[in-house]
């Protein structure tokens, strides 16, 4: 069991939008032998951007799994590989990733440095405690700085860089790298598109910089170890390769360090070490944690070891749709067999699901499995109701896995389509796309009837809108796309509601007093507070008033937006012994909220999007400006690899075209990324104006 575990890495490629992951991901198709010929993103031919939408655009947007086999120092391993996007507006790909993740490569682009995204993702991998080395990509580029990088890491990141190789060379003069651990000079052939490359000495005028940080390389590892740290006392060079290599990984599992390498995937240099490294210095499935459920029948936690004998436990991190198979769920099996053909619990329906077949995926691409063990990624098919984030289990041995806890979208449209044949077609192909994108939403807005969906961005609802054309064949008109305000009650108040309702026969009746006022601070949801004494309101009736305020908060009373967050008190109330049940207190608290709510004061809450604008020093005037009248709050401006960079907070209502408008003020020549921050409360001056263009929202 262990020795099948301990060849296997299960790893994420994540980075900032046009950092080279996809090319780097092709490289190691190429080398590890899954393809034939490289594929380029710019040429629309990777193998990992199978979707269309994705080689026409030359970016990633849906998360591409594959398996690879890699032989390092005379064993060999596979290598699960998940190719995440870097756009902020496909966040959800790179957080479902990561949950399941053993380990991640973190890339950077040797211009770039740490970007906007390259921080998201970082924290991202912080939240999962996924270890994580280093690939600074890009060292042929105009502007290469490998150092630069490392301080990035250290100022932005707050990680703890630390370098194994040296380039040999930077931007047009980068040929290969030295390898401080085995203090090797390694250099790519060019002919051979980078699958040969020569060990040879260290060039001269790189032996005391490679000196320089190999005693520090060495004197880390020496002082983790009583008895390497007596060698190294004796001679620093008596410590061998394999001995570091222990070391470096120990401590790269404990996140202590981030091992550093670097390269230029486009120019095939640098990656035959890379899978050395992940093979080195990332941890198997039997080396991280043993994952802790809790038993839905006992409430108790549980715990599930990486080991094929023990009861199977597994979570489905995302569903696909294939042409050929249909419905796929990715799958992260933590402990125990799942062999093809079975049944398995589905713990967040309580249903059986079989799983008529097992497939390794390559891409778009199926090899059919038997079974899979703890520790291995596969997609399964056949069953009926899984979703993002479903635990499957055992069916004698019940447990419910963490779930994974997705960002709200912050955009929206209203959609139709253009024939009336579509209509039943388009509601069967939204479902699909929002059991796929968990930060996709659709709801039906109950003023207009209109069809609206919600997304992260732009972008994201621009690749909605082409799959439903391309994948469902269905063409749409859309409106403007329009910012997901949210509500916010910003009063307290006391209120008492009696509901009373009497019909011949039984009636209902229910009566509440309570207090309504903002939710402390950090609470999102529902804060509720039960305070209730002396049986005046039966306890099995509190869950249900709880339930009404929960579901009356989906439709604020300003202009319908739900609420981010609202605190009720419970203080008192009464109840008929004939009259009073369940359903009365629950409809009594959906009233309740409604009147109590038109007594206080409610206040508008909008996205802020975190800014960030690089472009060449001339046109930072032009660009501040230009936010200033855009309701922007610049936080600062500072100087990055010959270019200005300008961080802003703005309002999402006022960032719609601004890719345009920047292209226009810096002739092509500035780029700006842009991710959800927080909600801020909406100026009154302008609440009415957006409350009366809400309401003359219509599908053009």
């Amino acid at each position: 069991m262990y020795g099948k575990l301990a060849h296997t890495r299960n790893i994420g490629i994540m980075a900032h939008i046009d950092a080279g992951k996809t090319t780097t991901t092709e490289r190691i198709l190429y080398y590890t032998g899954n393809s034939y010929k490289l594929g380029e993103v710019h040429e629309g031919t990777a193998t990992m951007d199978w979707m269309i939408q994705e080689q026409e655009r030359g970016i990633t947007i849906t998360s591409a799994a594959t398996t690879v086999f890699w032989d390092c120092r005379g064993e060999q391993f596979k290598i699960n590989i998940i190719d995440t996007p870097g756009h902020v507006d496909f966040t959800v790909e790179v957080e479902r990733s990561l949950r399941v993740l053993d380990g991640a490569v973190a890339l950077f682009c040797a211009v770039g440095g740490v970007e906007p995204q390259s921080e998201t993702v970082w924290k991202q991998a912080d939240k999962y405690n996924v270890p994580r080395i280093s690939f600074v990509n890009k060292m042929d580029r105009s502007g290469a700085d490998f150092f630069g990088v490392i301080n990035q890491m250290k100022e932005k990141l707050g990680a703890n860089p630390i370098p194994l190789q040296i380039p040999i060379g930077e931007e047009d003069t980068f040929t290969g790298i030295v390898d401080l651990v085995t203090n090797k000079a390694i250099v790519w052939d060019n002919d051979s598109l980078g699958s040969v490359f020569t060990e040879q000495e260290v060039p001269a005028d790189l032996v005391e910089i490679v000196e320089e940080y190999r005693l520090k390389l060495i004197e880390g590892v020496a002082e983790e170890d009583e008895s390497l740290f007596e060698k190294f006392m004796a001679d620093h060079n008596s410590i061998t390769p394999d001995e570091m290599r222990v070391i470096i990984r120990k401590a790269t599992i404990e996140h202590r360090i981030t091992p550093v390498l670097c390269g230029a995937s486009f120019k095939n240099k640098g990656v035959q070490p890379l899978l050395d490294a992940i093979i080195s210095y990332l941890p198997n499935p039997a080396e991280i944690e043993s994952i802790i459920g809790v038993n839905p029948n006992t409430e108790k936690e549980e715990v599930r070891h990486p080991d094929p004998k023990e009861p199977f436990s597994a979570l489905a991190f995302k569903i696909a749709t294939d042409p050929f198979v249909g419905r796929l769920a990715f799958v992260k099996v933590y402990s125990g067999t799942l062999t093809s053909g079975s049944y398995v619990l589905n713990t967040a329906t309580g249903k059986k699901e079989r799983i008529s077949r097992i497939f390794q995926m390559h891409a778009n691409k199926q090899l059919p499995l038997q079974q899979i063990e703890a520790g291995d990624i596969a997609a399964v098919v056949g069953f009926k109701e899984v979703r993002t984030g479903n635990t499957l289990c055992d069916e004698k041995h019940p447990i419910i896995l963490e779930n994974i806890v997705f960002p709200e979208p912050v955009i929206s449209t209203a959609v139709e389509p253009k024939t009336q044949e579509d209509v039943d077609k388009l509601d069967q192909a939204l479902n699909k796309l929002t059991e796929e994108d968990p930060t996709f939403t659709v709801r039906v807005d109950s003023e207009t009837g209109q069809t609206i969906i919600s997304g992260m961005g732009e972008l994201h609802l621009d690749i909605i809108a082409d799959r439903l054309k391309r994948e469902f064949k269905i063409e749409i008109s859309k409106g403007n796309p329009q910012v997901a305000y949210k509500e916010a009650f910003a009063s307290t108040i006391q209120h008492r509601e009696v509901y009373k309702k009497q019909t011949g026969g039984r009636g209902r009746f229910a009566d509440i007093m309570f207090e309504m006022s903002p939710a402390d601070d950090g609470v999102k949801g529902l804060q509720f507070i039960n305070e209730v004494k002396g049986g005046n309101i039966p306890k099995e009736y509190i869950p249900a008033i709880e339930k009404g305020f929960r579901i009356a908060m989906q439709n604020g009373v300003l202009a319908g937006f739900s609420l981010e967050s609202l605190k009720i008190k419970l203080l008192d109330g009464s109840f008929h012994n004939v009259d009073s049940d369940s359903l009365a207190f629950e409809i009594c608290a959906k009233v309740a909220f409604r009147e109590a709510a038109k007594l206080g004061r409610n206040v508008l809450l909008e996205p802020i999007m975190k800014l960030e604008v690089n472009c060449p020093d001339e046109y930072v005037g032009d660009i501040s400006s230009d936010l200033n009248k855009r309701r922007a709050n610049v936080g600062g401006i500072e100087s990055r690899n010959r270019y200005q960079v300008v961080k802003a907070h703005v309002p999402m209502a006022e960032m719609f075209g601004y890719v345009t408008t920047l292209r226009t003020i810096t002739s092509g020549r500035g780029s700006s990324s842009l991710e959800f921050s927080h909600y801020a409360e909406l100026p009154a001056s302008l609440t009415d104006e957006v409350i009366l263009k809400l309401r003359g929202y219509l599908v053009k």
